[in-house]
């Protein structure tokens, strides 16, 4: 395990030398860091650390993105993770895959009402509806490991919600 300051990213190469996969999860909320912030994690952050991965011999790069996440998108978030998804698929790995998890199901150390509120709702609509609207994150993590391990079927892959339930089951 590696610590890194991703302000100096670059500065850190050597730790993304050597790796066959490279797996991200990064990312922030605008309520934290703002508008620019978020941009910054969300998009800058993630290309740049993408780049150092494939320049470090990375061949298949797993990118968690989001359900709807669209480069046109007149919604912040929704555009910086459709431009996070074409800039990481321009790098040019081996294998590329995104997931698009709808909402993420998980417990959290910071306090978020709204977010807590919702996943209660989402959490007895995926009773009736277990591949809608939500999954949890130890899917979505399962659903990660799975697809390295799975041949490949192209250059870049897109899993949506439904895909994750099931790949994350296998």
């Amino acid at each position: 395990q590696a610590v890194v300051d991703f302000e100096r990213l670059g500065e850190h190469a050597a730790a993304f030398q050597g790796h066959d996969v490279g797996f991200c999860c990064l990312g922030t909320t605008r309520a934290k860091a703002g508008a620019d912030g978020f941009v910054r994690v969300d998009r800058d952050y993630v290309a740049q650390a993408a780049e150092l991965a494939r320049s470090g011999g990375c061949k298949h790069f797993v990118l968690q993105s989001s359900q709807g996440a669209n480069a046109q998108s007149r919604f912040l978030y929704l555009r910086v993770k459709g431009e996070v998804e074409n800039l990481v698929q321009a790098v040019g790995f081996d294998r590329c895959t995104i997931l698009r998890p709808a909402v993420l199901l998980c417990k959290r150390q910071e306090s978020r009402p709204t977010e807590w509120i919702a996943q209660q709702f989402l959490g007895v609509v995926a009773r009736v509806f277990p591949t809608a609207y939500s999954v949890p994150v130890e899917t979505v993590a399962r659903a990660m490991v799975a697809c390295v391990l799975q041949p490949g079927e192209g250059k870049v892959k897109v899993l949506e919600n439904r895909a994750i339930h099931e790949l994350g089951k296998a």
